[in-house]
């Protein structure tokens, strides 16, 4: 039988402080290298150049500007109740942006008795909920 002189417990210590040893080795060099370094110098030149902007609002006053109807008038649905020219009668929707447009136009497509009643916009509590069962 072979005489051994390191035990296995030995042996596992050594090897177990050897890697312990060189990892606390690399955090001090990391350790190091990171607070020991200085910052590198940057140029005090500027980057940026601001460049030269001019707005014509001459533009603006142009009539091709002025005529033009950029945000139309919003439309409103109103719900009417009218009688056709056969004597029926018929209810239903139109959109107009106001109570007299939507006169017209139900006029304009030949209903006489002309009832319109304007859209009601909100609730009277908001905090209460769209659908109870």
């Amino acid at each position: 039988m072979a005489i051994v002189f390191v035990s296995p417990k030995q042996r596992q210590k050594m090897f177990f402080m050897g890697i312990a040893g060189t990892l606390v080795v690399f955090l001090i060099i990391v350790t190091l290298l990171v607070f020991l370094s200085k910052p590198k110098m940057v140029s005090t030149t500027q980057v940026f150049q601001k460049p030269e902007i001019s707005i014509d609002f001459a533009v603006l006053d142009a009539e091709q500007v002025k005529n033009s109807d950029i945000l139309n008038k919003l439309q409103l649905s109103f719900s009417y109740q009218a009688r056709t020219n056969l004597g029926q009668n018929t209810e239903g929707k139109i959109l107009a942006p106001s109570l007299e447009e939507a006169q017209k136009l139900l006029e304009e497509q030949g209903l006489s008795d002309i009832q319109l009643k304007e859209p009601e916009v909100g609730r009277e509590n908001p905090f209460s909920v769209y659908y109870s069962q």
